[in-house]
């Protein structure tokens, strides 16, 4: 072996050291970088982390913030508006509604009065009088106070007649008669329904009604029937039915004042009706009579009830008269629809002062308080019924 040789194998093992080296560093410097990388991307994960906590915690600050800055009137408000609540409102929709009509600046401003207050969800559906330019506060406590509502209140008795409720709506509502009445005569916009016959009477539900101010005749008649139909319809009378239900429980309003007579007084027209009763079906009613001459209280005269040609004449004519003779209760309707058993035939008012009823099975008895009666009439000849029927 020369020394050149020597020298060249050297040289080699030098440069395969070398090498060796050089590729080990290129291994400590990837490792490096992917441990720098790795370091660089946790890094970035726990800042991301600790923005969305620091977000989380002062969130409700920045809110707080936006919230006192949320426009409101200061004062009290001044001047009046007429604001109408819907029914199914959220607080946002009321905020909305006196927004658009400048009672609170901001339906922020209302509510965030309306969720600081327990009662607010209280408030109801309607039309209101406020003022304009109210802080949302006292717009919460405006609509909670009964004494800001301004609907139009109508109250029908029972035992109105058709034209008593014509007149109680147009004096209550300031609207001409003959517009009511006018009103009334579009039978399909007032919602009569078909068993009416088309008729009203007897169809406007007495009752106490609240209506916003701008409501028309059509719509407060509507109502009304309505009103009827429900009542009918919750107690499933059948829809044949409704008319018949309501002349009998027209006649039992008027025949009778006191509410425990009611029952009796159904059972009397019942018992009337059958075929081979004593009265041969004839239900000989002085408040049939009297509604078809015109008159709400008193007594028929011989005359008046020995006229045919009047068609609510039930002395003269069998059956029922041809419609309802006022606007029965629900007490009398109830009445109808479930009577009392009992065999009474007839039956008097004794004191028509105290409205006391006497009731018989048979004509003889009858006929004991009937004398009861005149006895009664002739001892207060100057009485007359002050109720207003």
């Amino acid at each position: 072996m020369n020394e050149a040789f020597i020298d060249d194998l050297a040289d080699e093992q030098e440069a395969a050291r070398a090498q060796q080296e050089a590729d080990e560093r290129d291994r400590r410097r990837r490792r490096r970088r992917i441990r720098s990388a790795i370091t660089l991307l946790i890094s970035l994960v726990l800042v991301a982390a600790l923005a969305y906590a620091a977000f989380v915690t002062i969130r409700p600050l920045l809110e707080g913030g936006e919230e006192d800055a949320v426009e409101d009137y200061a004062g009290p408000g001044s001047g009046e508006v007429l604001v109408e609540i819907p029914d199914g409102s959220t607080g946002q929709d009321i905020g909305a509604v006196l927004a658009e009509a400048n009672v609170v600046a901001s339906v922020q401003a209302f509510t965030r009065a309306f969720g600081a207050d327990p009662e607010a969800a209280g408030i109801q559906p309607g039309t209101y009088a406020l003022r304009e330019e109210m802080s949302g506060e006292g717009a919460v406590d405006a609509l909670l106070d009964p004494a800001s509502r301004a609907e139009l209140s109508i109250t029908i008795p029972e035992g109105f007649r058709a034209a008593q409720v014509y007149e109680r709506v147009a004096a209550e509502a300031e609207i001409p008669l003959e517009e009511v009445q006018a009103a009334a005569q579009d039978r399909e916009a007032i919602g009569l329904p078909e068993q009416a016959g088309g008729n009203p009477e007897g169809w406007y539900a007495p009752a106490t009604y609240d209506f916003a101010p701008s409501a028309d005749a059509t719509t407060m008649l509507h109502t009304m029937v309505d009103q009827t139909v429900s009542r009918l319809t919750e107690r499933d009378v059948p829809p044949a039915d409704w008319q018949a239900v309501l002349t009998k429980a027209s006649i039992v309003e008027r025949e009778v004042n006191i509410e425990e007579d009611f029952g009796r007084v159904a059972r009397v027209i019942e018992n009337r009706l059958q075929e081979g009763s004593e009265t041969a079906g004839f239900l000989n009613m002085d408040s049939t009579v009297l509604y078809g001459v015109g008159r709400s209280s008193g007594i028929p005269t011989t005359a008046e009830t020995e006229d045919a040609d009047n068609p609510y004449n039930t002395y003269e004519h069998p059956g029922l008269p041809p419609t309802p003779i006022g606007a029965p209760g629900v007490t009398a309707i109830d009445a109808v629809l479930n009577p009392p058993e009992g065999d009474w035939q007839y039956f008097v008012t004794v004191n028509l002062e105290t409205g006391e009823t006497k009731f018989a099975a048979t004509y003889a008895e009858h006929q004991e308080n009937v004398q009861e009666l005149r006895e009664w009439v002739d001892a207060n000849p100057d009485w007359n019924s002050d109720d207003g029927r």
